[in-house]
């Protein structure tokens, strides 16, 4: 992000954040305008905190776990009741339930 944008990040006030809560149909007084707005601003200052944190040559993590998540057994655990299912369909084909066109 360009010194702009942070600097541009720091604007954000209670009149941006009525017009965005305005914007998403969402009632807030004056008073918690100026409180979300303080509360972003928080947020978007440690965005920028962490931009600036060197992460050359750190792996990406695949889990925050030290050893990776156990697996159950692929295994059938039901036993299969489509004919019955679909017994009091009005219309059914090869397994699949027909249905009327919608769409033409």
């Amino acid at each position: 992000m360009s010194t702009s944008d942070a600097q541009h990040s720091e604007d954000l006030n209670a009149q941006t954040v009525s017009q965005i809560a305005h914007l998403a149909r969402l009632s807030l007084d004056d008073t918690q305008s100026t409180e979300y707005a303080q509360s972003l601003n928080k947020i978007l200052g440690m965005m920028e905190t962490l931009k600036g944190i060197d992460t050359e040559g750190v792996e990406p993590l695949k889990s925050p776990f030290d050893h990776p998540q156990p697996l159950r057994e692929d295994v059938v655990s039901e036993q299969n009741h489509r004919e019955e299912y679909q017994a009091v369909a009005p219309a059914v084909q090869d397994g699949l339930y027909l249905v009327p066109r919608v769409i033409e």
